[in-house]
């Protein structure tokens, strides 16, 4: 009987030290490497197009560079789906998929331009359409956006690959775009140029997704 309980409370102690060990290198490891959000950047926008006739169809050309910075010195990104989604004015008008790829250590990484074209109907309140009309009297549109829909996955440091999370959708929102002249190339408004903007977003690594494969 004694020995019974000698073998059971070994047994106890071990399984208890090993998960102990285990979530101590789990909290040491994440302290280490100290995971930061990935950071995007618009650093030029333009709109050759950008027309909106009487049914409401609008007609657009819209481009932007964007920059992708991985800050991080132990962490390997892996861009399985980037989608750029356009919006005016919070109305939806255009999508583009982007070439999956991989982001290592502390590197920053350059799109564009990416351009949104076509046409779409929208619908602008009456504020909205005589904003709309006195920005293309002045050569530039306010309130544009670019979403980005991502979804990665992420090595840390050389031991660990993670499983696909569900990141945060990174708004770039609140965009002061000039109309650029299809006649000479030059902006309609010849004293704005348009300024890098930071885009927000949550962060990248604390939302896996449980559902996802290898």
């Amino acid at each position: 009987m004694c020995c019974r309980f000698h073998w059971f409370w070994c047994i106890y102690y071990s399984i208890y030290a090993v998960i102990f060990f285990f979530m101590s290198f789990s909290i040491i490891a994440w302290i280490v490497i100290s995971p930061s959000s990935v950071k995007f950047h618009i650093t030029d926008a333009t709109l050759t197009e950008f027309n909106l006739t009487n049914n409401n169809t609008l007609y657009y050309n819209f481009k932007v560079n964007v920059t992708i910075r991985n800050p991080n010195n132990n962490i390997i990104v892996y861009y399985r789906r980037i989608t750029a989604i356009s919006w005016y004015k919070d109305n939806y008008f255009g999508y583009v998929s982007l070439t999956p790829f991989d982001q290592g250590h502390k590197n920053t990484t350059f799109f564009g331009p990416i351009e949104f074209k076509g046409n779409t109907k929208i619908n602008l309140g009456r504020k909205q359409l005589d904003e709309y009309f006195e920005e293309r009297s002045l050569g530039i549109h306010n309130d544009l956006a670019v979403d980005f829909d991502v979804r990665i996955r992420a090595k840390f440091g050389s031991f660990y690959k993670s499983g696909r999370f569900n990141t945060p959708v990174v708004q770039c929102r609140r965009l002061s775009v000039p109309l650029i002249s299809s006649s000479n190339g030059n902006s309609s408004s010849s004293t704005f140029s348009f300024r890098d903007r930071r885009c927000s977003s949550g962060s990248f690594f604390t939302d896996r997704d449980a559902d996802a494969g290898a």
